[in-house]
């Protein structure tokens, strides 16, 4: 029960500190660890990219949920011959753009380092 006053107690007193305006959060202290915080970056390709249209749940959108994505429809019917399906991609990933040299630059400009 302490515990739960406590909290409250503590609430209440930050919620004293700060209004919900810009020049009030920007007056805030960062926490020490802020500075030293660490990027982390998780690369998800494959054969979702070969459309290279909408994003990794593009399948879904497409031919999972119902009704699909008027979007998705439209960019396949446009853009692949009749009868085309999620799994005729992979014949078509080729990567042939894939530069890991420009990733990496991307990568290191962000601020992420290899652990």
């Amino acid at each position: 029960m302490l515990s739960f006053l406590f909290l409250i107690a503590s609430v209440f007193d930050v919620a004293a500190r700060y209004t919900p305006d810009w020049s009030s959060l920007d007056a805030r202290p960062l926490p020490s660890w802020y500075d030293e915080a660490k990027v982390g970056v998780f690369v998800h390709w494959g054969v979702f990219s070969v459309p290279g249209f909408d994003s990794e749940w593009f399948w879904w959108h497409w031919q999972g949920q119902k009704p699909p994505d008027p979007k998705c429809v439209s960019y396949i019917r446009d853009n692949y011959p009749p009868g085309f399906r999620y799994t005729d991609f992979p014949s078509q990933f080729h990567a042939q753009f894939f530069n890991p040299e420009d990733w990496a630059d991307i990568f290191k400009a962000s601020g992420a380092k290899m652990s």
